[in-house]
């Protein structure tokens, strides 16, 4: 290879280093926590720009003034001028202190503010009802249960657009944390414990869920897809999910609950009443199907001549 060609590859080489910062970045765009498709992901992405913002008023001017400071006082610089007797200037006091505490107070009430907006429990504000999930975790899977719906799926969440849903969530295990980044806010599950979080996802697709807290060996492969359906959809997919599928009750539930890992999606087209309530109670034995009534027999009918 001539020396010309070894020089424009060190040069692609060059400039493929220095785009790759901004090509990782442009893909970030694309999904997870800077591509949220619903009002509280959009309100966590603008407290974290404007967060960033804010802390960069402290970053950047400190980062100016270290390497003005170098160039200035370099040995070179005979303008520079040395004061060994110096100990205090009111005018730099103001700028090291002031700065700092303008910083911490916006970031404060910034802080406080969206602690009261964006609280897990508190519900969204929306003209229709709010949609119903029970969330489980399990070693290593998600189990996730429609009570109104009388139905459950296991590793996949469907959900209408642009309505509310209201999600309780435990775990049947160890701790974990529940998140679908483009969603919003990820919460804990625990063991006999329950939390509330309410979101909502306005943009029809499919999006990757995780848990976000390292639980065992299987952790890697505790993922799930998160489908936004339109609310007709919605509504098909669950009367349809009815006939797919087993039962869920105390026996498939121990089924369900020992330790497997990458499971794929798998739908329940019954689930025993207070199964959730049974899960955070760990009672789950104790749950049955509801039977079906038999047919009453039909009341003896008197003879014509009798």
């Amino acid at each position: 290879m001539s020396q010309r060609s070894k020089a424009e590859l060190r040069i692609l080489a060059g400039r493929a280093a220095l785009l790759a910062p901004f090509v990782v970045l442009l893909s970030a765009c694309d999904r997870g926590i800077l591509d949220p498709v619903g009002p509280v992901g959009s309100a966590e992405k603008t407290i974290l720009i404007n967060s960033t913002a804010i802390m960069l008023a402290i970053i950047i001017p400190t980062m100016v003034a270290t390497v003005a400071v170098a160039w200035w006082f370099r040995r070179g610089n005979d303008k520079a001028e040395y004061l060994p007797e110096w100990e205090y200037s009111g005018a730099i006091e103001m700028v090291v202190w002031g700065i700092p505490l303008l910083t911490i107070m916006l970031l404060g009430g910034i802080t406080w503010i969206s602690s009261h907006d964006l609280e897990p429990s508190k519900p969204l504000v929306s003209d229709k009802p709010p949609l119903k999930v029970e969330v489980v975790s399990l070693d290593w899977k998600w189990l996730f249960i429609y009570p109104d719906q009388g139905i459950a799926t296991v590793n996949k969440l469907v959900v209408p657009a642009n309505t509310p849903v209201s999600y309780r969530l435990t775990s049947a295990t160890v701790w974990n944390v529940f998140f679908v980044p483009q969603f919003g806010t990820m919460i804990y599950t625990m063991p006999r414990m329950t939390t509330q979080l309410n979101l909502q996802a306005d943009r029809q697709g499919v999006y990757d869920g995780l848990s976000a807290h390292f639980s065992g060996d299987g952790f890697p492969g505790m993922e799930f897809k998160a489908e936004v359906l339109p609310a007709d959809q919605f509504a098909m997919w669950a009367q349809g999910a009815h006939g797919q599928g087993g039962a869920l009750d105390a026996a498939s539930f121990a089924e369900l609950s020992k330790p497997t890992s990458y499971v794929k999606p798998i739908t329940y087209g019954a689930v025993a009443p207070g199964l959730f309530d049974a899960v955070v109670a760990n009672r789950v034995d104790q749950l049955h199907l509801p039977q079906a009534a038999p047919p009453s027999e039909p009341a003896p009918t008197a003879s014509p001549g009798g």
